[in-house]
């Protein structure tokens, strides 16, 4: 299930790439607009600067805007920063390793070769989806 945490930052992040040849954005703003917690909303944009995805800008006329093309920014990057590993069990993680403590034989276990197919099917979808395919995909189902 997608965390509040992530689906806070991709409506955050989309409401940027709207926003692209706009002044930053105030967080009150996007928080006004998005219908997402103020307070949680300032440390989710704080992880995201971190991450080099978004520049903040101080004082009047500040606020956040997006520090790279909403095309370059995709969201298994944002579920990574967000909630950490993709992959639904820790023995099937690639950047999350973990061998489960319940199991005897790894390399023959079902459960861990399903969920890495879950996993690799969720990575390329993740992998391929960008910030503008979520913006396109909106402005698209408006228009239907």
């Amino acid at each position: 299930m997608l965390s509040k945490k992530t689906k806070y930052a991709i409506k955050a992040l989309v409401a940027m790439g709207k926003n692209m040849d706009k002044p930053p954005m105030q967080i009150s703003k996007i928080a006004e607009v998005e219908k997402i917690p103020k307070k949680f909303l300032e440390q989710i944009l704080l992880d995201l600067r971190n991450a080099g995805f978004l520049y903040s800008k101080k004082g009047a006329g500040g606020g956040y805007s997006l520090n790279k093309d909403p095309k370059e920014i995709f969201l298994v990057s944002i579920m990574r920063i967000t909630d950490g590993p993709i992959a639904m069990v820790p023995c099937a993680s690639l950047n999350f390793y973990h061998r489960c403590d319940e199991c005897h034989q790894e390399t023959t276990c079902g459960i861990r070769d399903v969920f890495i197919e879950v996993r690799d099917a969720s990575l390329k979808i993740l992998s391929e989806t960008s910030i503008a395919d979520i913006i396109a995909r909106e402005t698209n189902l408006i228009n239907l």
